[in-house]
């Protein structure tokens, strides 16, 4: 009988964390995100969740709280949450980029020097899509030019290069 009522105690004891673990989620979370709301269209948005940082000059000014696909231009539409005492004039600019190598995508804005202001519910025009790493490090290991590569033989000669004519030696004195 003793040892039921410590595992009903230790029991409920656990609930009870649980249930403040999911309070504090609950009200840290994405659903409290204070501001107003800017929309921008990317190609790819590789990387980037729900919550990701929107940041300028490296501080955090907002996060990610929507994505979806535009089903006419299959582009990915991202809405962000904007702190209000941040205001964006009409010409700036969005990019997704990394923390480093291995860090989280996140959201960097650049502002313009236009004196108009994006609105709540507004769209920054100006965007590009995050780099990927895979593709530049493939393209380091194995190149990406058009020529042969090592192991494959000589390039094929091209039309102002017919096969089996000579060469003309270059004059440089000898």
């Amino acid at each position: 009988m003793r040892r039921s009522a410590i595992e009903t105690v230790i029991g409920a004891l656990v609930l009870v964390v649980a249930a403040m673990f999911l309070y504090f989620t609950y009200n840290t979370g994405y659903q409290r995100v204070e501001g107003y709301t800017v929309t921008a269209k990317f190609n790819r948005i590789d990387g980037l969740g729900l919550g990701s940082d929107v940041k300028l000059s490296g501080i955090k000014i907002g996060r990610v709280v929507g994505e979806k696909l535009d089903p006419k231009t299959y582009l990915a539409i991202i809405d962000m949450r904007i702190d209000n005492s941040v205001k964006l004039p009409v010409d700036t600019t969005a990019k997704i980029t990394s923390d480093s190598l291995l860090g989280s995508n996140y959201v960097a804005v650049e502002p313009g020097a236009e004196e108009k202001l994006i609105p709540d519910g507004g769209q920054i025009v100006a965007t590009q899509d995050p780099i990927n790493l895979m593709d530049l490090v493939g393209r380091y290991i194995f190149g990406s030019t058009g020529g042969a590569k090592p192991g494959q033989g000589p390039a094929q000669p091209g039309p102002a290069q017919p096969q089996g004519q000579a060469q003309p030696k270059a004059s440089g004195g000898q």
